[in-house]
C-alpha cells in the first residue's frame, strides 16, 4: 500500500486489488476516523477526504493529512469485511440485502452462456445463487461495479467488441470479474444478461443512488 496526497485535504491509498480496496473501505468506514468527510473506493485505490474544517490546522499544528495517515496505517483490514450497515446514516434502516428483481432475456445471455460453457439456465442460477456486493461506483451517476462475494474468476467475462451505442436503463451486464446495472440509456459494452425495473439513480431521493459501497444485493429471477 502507498499513501499519496491529493490536493490539500485528501489522501490517496494505492492498493493492490479491488478485494483490498473493499477491506480497506471497510476499516475506515467502522474506524470512523475524526475529520473524514467522505471515503470514495475505486478499482485499485481509496480516496479519503477531510472536510474543511479539519482540512485546516493552527500554526505549529500536525498537518491534518499526517495525523490521517498515521491512523490509517494503524489499520488492520480484513479482505472479505465489509462495512457495518449502521456506519452510514444513509443506509441505517435499509435491508441488510438489497433484493433486486430480473427479468433474464439479455441479448448477451446466450453469449455468455457459450463462454461459461453451460446453458442458459446456468447462467440465471449462478447469478442468482449468489450474494453480489458494491465494490465502487463511477462511468455514469449510480452506476454500480458489483462483485461476487467470496470471489472466484468464473465470472470472468471479455466486455463486447463492439459497444451498444445505447443501452437501456435497468440493464443488467458482466464485464471482467463485475456485474454492472445501468441507472439510464447509455452507450455500453457490457455483456448484457437481462433487465431490471428498479430505479437505480433518482437525484431527488436521498441518497440519489440506490447502490452504495458496500451495499450488498442479491438478483432475483421474475423471468
Amino acid at each position: 500500500m502507498r499513501i499519496l496526497p491529493s490536493g490539500s485535504r485528501a489522501l490517496m491509498l494505492e492498493l493492490g486489488d479491488v478485494d483490498e480496496v473493499r477491506a480497506w473501505h471497510a476499516a475506515a468506514t467502522q474506524a470512523r476516523l475524526p475529520g473524514v468527510a467522505d471515503l470514495v473506493p475505486a478499482a485499485r485505490t481509496l480516496l479519503v477526504v477531510l472536510d474543511q474544517i479539519s482540512a485546516a490546522s493552527p500554526a505549529g499544528a500536525v498537518p491534518p493529512l499526517d495525523d490521517l495517515a498515521r491512523r490509517l496505517r494503524e489499520l488492520h483490514p480484513v479482505q472479505g469485511r465489509r462495512p457495518d450497515e449502521s456506519a452510514s446514516s444513509a443506509d441505517a434502516d435499509r435491508p441488510d440485502t438489497l433484493e433486486v428483481p430480473v427479468r433474464y432475456d439479455g441479448d448477451d445471455l446466450a453469449e455468455v452462456a457459450a463462454l461459461w460453457d453451460c446453458d442458459v439456465a446456468e447462467v440465471v442460477r449462478r447469478h442468482t445463487g449468489v450474494r453480489w456486493s458494491v465494490a465502487f461506483c463511477g462511468f455514469a451517476p449510480g452506476f454500480a461495479y458489483l462483485v461476487p462475494d467470496g470471489g472466484g474468476d468464473r465470472w470472468d467475462v471479455p466486455r463486447r467488441d463492439v459497444p451498444r451505442t445505447s443501452v437501456p436503463a435497468g440493464s443488467v451486464g458482466l464485464a471482467g470479474p463485475y456485474t454492472g446495472v445501468y441507472p439510464s440509456a447509455s452507450p455500453g459494452g457490457w455483456q448484457l444478461v437481462g433487465r431490471t425495473t428498479l430505479e437505480l439513480f433518482d437525484v431527488w431521493r436521498e441518497p440519489p443512488a440506490l447502490l452504495t459501497p458496500g451495499r450488498r444485493v442479491r438478483f432475483v429471477d421474475v423471468t
